[in-house]
Order: C-alpha cells, then structure tokens, then sequence
C-alpha cells in the first residue's frame, strides 16, 4: 500500500494509517485519544446537529475544551502515517499539517461566535472551512523555507 493510501485511512479515522503502517501501539494509542477526544466534546452529536442545520444546538452541545485537542491529534496523524510509509522526504514537507492544524484549532475557538457572509457557520462546518487556508498557508511558508534555508 502506497503512502497516500494510508494518509487516507488515517483520514477516515486517525490511528489506521499507524496501524497499517505496522506502528501498532502508537496507532492504538491514537485511536484511543481520537475516540476520548470524540466523546469528551460531544463531537459525533455535534456533527449530527450540524448535518441537519441545528448550528445553535450543536454550538450549545460542543465541549470546547476537549474539541480544541481535535484538530491537532488530527493532523499529526495524518503526517506521521504519510511520513512512516515513505512520504514527505522533502524538507520542511510537515508544513501544511501544522498549519491546518493551527488554522482548524483558530476556527474551532471562533465558531460559536464567527459569521462568514452572514452564516454562523458552527463547530463542525467553520474548522472544515479553514482548512484551506491553512493548506495554502502553510504550502507558501513550506516553499518558501526551503527556497530561503
């Protein structure tokens, strides 16, 4: 299985990218955090109010608190089953997963408060939204390390 395989499945639930990278405590350890993290914040119901439109209710379900690990656990499991299986070898190439992280954590303590074109946007949908910022962000500063280091 190529790197960017397991970089999806530790999308689809961090901790499977480990696990298929043969990493089986650290990738049982992510999946025990992911799921703590999940519960302690309320997530999977928050997701579920905010798939059916209830931003208000899901702002008022979400544990801040414990959200706030989300993104971060999130993203490093991504990278490092990317990098265990053989990618990012090219300087500086954790970049765009630090930078996600941070801009999904800023959109995670703003989104009960954040309105983008008039649209409260909530815990689940406004993180999502500030990943592509974060993506961009943190490609320009990646490029521009290596072009200046």
């Amino acid at each position: 299985m190529e790197a960017k395989e397991k970089l999806l499945w530790s999308i689809a639930l961090p901790g499977f990218g480990q696990i298929l990278n043969g990493k089986l405590i650290k990738g049982i350890l992510i999946i025990f955090l992911e799921i703590l993290i999940n519960v302690q914040a309320n997530f999977n119901e928050v997701i579920i109010l905010s798939f059916h439109g209830k931003i208000v209710s899901a702002i008022e379900q979400t544990n801040y608190q414990w959200l706030m690990f989300y993104p971060c656990l999130y993203f490093f499991a991504i990278w490092d089953a990317f990098k265990d299986a053989g990618g990012g070898k090219d300087g500086y190439s954790f970049l765009p997963f630090v930078f996600s992280a941070y801009f999904v954590t800023v959109g995670a303590i703003y989104s009960s408060t954040l309105t983008i074109f008039g649209v409260l946007w909530g815990p689940v949908w406004l993180p999502m939204l500030f990943v592509l910022p974060g993506v961009v962000i943190g490609l320009i500063v990646q490029v521009g390390c290596r072009w200046i280091l």
